[in-house]
C-alpha cells in the first residue's frame, strides 16, 4: 500500500493538471522513477496512465474537431500516428542509460514551451511563414517527440501551428487534442506490446488520474487561470532542475 499511495496521489494530481491546465506529466514520470522504475519504464508506464484523460479530452471536444490551416484530419491523423509510433520505438531501443542522460534536457524543453506558451507561436508568427510541406514535416516531428517523452507536446503542436494558421487558439483545442490523443494511442499501444509497462503501478495512477481530471476541471472553475499555470510551471521547473542534480 505505502507503495502505491503515492502514486495514486501522483496520478490524482496529474489529472487535475491536465484538465485544467496541462502539465500532467511533470508529475506522473517523476512519481513512476520515485517509484523504484527504470526511466524508460517510468516514462511509458506514465505515457499509458495518463492516456484515458487524454481521450476524455477529445470526447469532450469531439464537436470542435477540424483539419488545420486547409489541411484535412485525413492527412493530420496518419501523419501524427505514424510518428507517435517512430518516437516509441526510438525511445524502446534507447538504452536505459542514455535515456537518463537525456530526459533532463527533456524536461526543460517542455518546460520552456510550457512557460512560454501560446506566446511563443504568437511571437514567431510575427516573423516566420511555412509552406504546408514544412508544416507537415514538423508535424511528423513534433508527433515523434510525443511517442518518445511527449511533455508539453499539444503546446509545441499549436505553437507550430500558428505559423500557417492565425486561427484562434481556441479553434485549435479541438483538433490538437485529437492528434495528441492519436499520438500518445500510437505510443500506448508500442508500449504494450513491447512489454515496456509497469501494468501494477500503471494502474494505480490510472485510476486516481481519471478521478483527478474530473473532479479537477470542476474545481479549476473557481480558480484562475494564470495562478494554475504559473503552479505547473514552477512545478515542472523544480522537476528539472531535480533531474540535472540527479545526473550531473
Amino acid at each position: 500500500m505505502w507503495h502505491f499511495l503515492p502514486l495514486i496521489l501522483a496520478g490524482l494530481l496529474a489529472g487535475t493538471m491536465n484538465a485544467v491546465a496541462g502539465g500532467g506529466s511533470f508529475v506522473s514520470f517523476p512519481a513512476m522513477v520515485l517509484a523504484g522504475l527504470p526511466p524508460v519504464a517510468a516514462n511509458a508506464s506514465s505515457t499509458v496512465a495518463l492516456f484515458p484523460g487524454t481521450m476524455a479530452s477529445t470526447w469532450a471536444y469531439r464537436d470542435d474537431v477540424r483539419g488545420v490551416a486547409g489541411i484535412g484530419l485525413k492527412i493530420l491523423l496518419p501523419i501524427s500516428l505514424a510518428g507517435g509510433l517512430v518516437g516509441a520505438i526510438l525511445l524502446l531501443v534507447t538504452p536505459g542509460g542514455a535515456f537518463d542522460l537525456v530526459i533532463p534536457w527533456l524536461l526543460l524543453l517542455a518546460t520552456l514551451t510550457f512557460a512560454a506558451g501560446r506566446r511563443a507561436g504568437e511571437w514567431l508568427h510575427r516573423y516566420v511563414r511555412i509552406g504546408r510541406p514544412a508544416f507537415l514535416v514538423m508535424q511528423f516531428v513534433i508527433s515523434i517527440y510525443g511517442g518518445y517523452f511527449g511533455g508539453a507536446v499539444g503546446l509545441m503542436m499549436m505553437a507550430m501551428w500558428t505559423l500557417l494558421d492565425s486561427a484562434d487558439l481556441k479553434a485549435m483545442a479541438g483538433p490538437r487534442a485529437l492528434l495528441v490523443t492519436v499520438t500518445n494511442g500510437s505510443a500506448v499501444l508500442c508500449f504494450a506490446v513491447a512489454g515496456a509497462v509497469r501494468w501494477p503501478e500503471t494502474l494505480a495512477m490510472m485510476v486516481s488520474a481519471v478521478a483527478g481530471g474530473y473532479y479537477g476541471a470542476r474545481f479549476a472553475r473557481h480558480l484562475s487561470p494564470v495562478v494554475l499555470r504559473w503552479f505547473v510551471v514552477a512545478l515542472s521547473a523544480t522537476v528539472t532542475v531535480a533531474f540535472f542534480l540527479r545526473k550531473y
